[in-house]
């Protein structure tokens, strides 16, 4: 089994997508069909994309807590920096050398070094 497809909703598209890609990812706007404009960007065979909320949401879900691997993880938390997006004090865990953000909408996002 593998993960194909995440989605994250949020009130604001292009404010979430310039987030993400401080991780390294390159999104695409687009959209199919009759689904509204979104972005999408490609990781592995993972693909997520970021849209707007859906009709009967008032909010983003803060809940889910997300968790990539980097490559460049020290040039990550130096962009991080530079763009005063908080973050915690990298250290190591049981599971990696890591530092964890809060996306725009509230959301934790584990980072770990590759």
């Amino acid at each position: 089994m593998e993960i194909k497809l995440l989605v994250l909703r949020t009130t604001d598209i292009q404010k979430l997508a310039d987030f993400y890609a401080v991780f390294g990812l390159t999104f695409e706007y687009h959209k199919h069909g009759n689904a509204p404009y979104h972005f999408s960007a490609l990781i592995d065979k993972t693909v997520l994309e970021i849209y707007p909320l859906a009709k009967n949401q008032t909010e983003a879900d803060r809940n889910l807590r997300l968790g990539f691997s980097v490559d460049n993880f020290n040039q990550v938390v130096s962009t991080l920096k530079e763009n005063q997006i908080l973050f915690s004090e990298p250290t190591s865990t049981d599971f990696g050398f890591m530092t964890i953000v809060t996306d725009p909408d509230g959301r934790k996002i584990e980072l770990y070094k590759k």
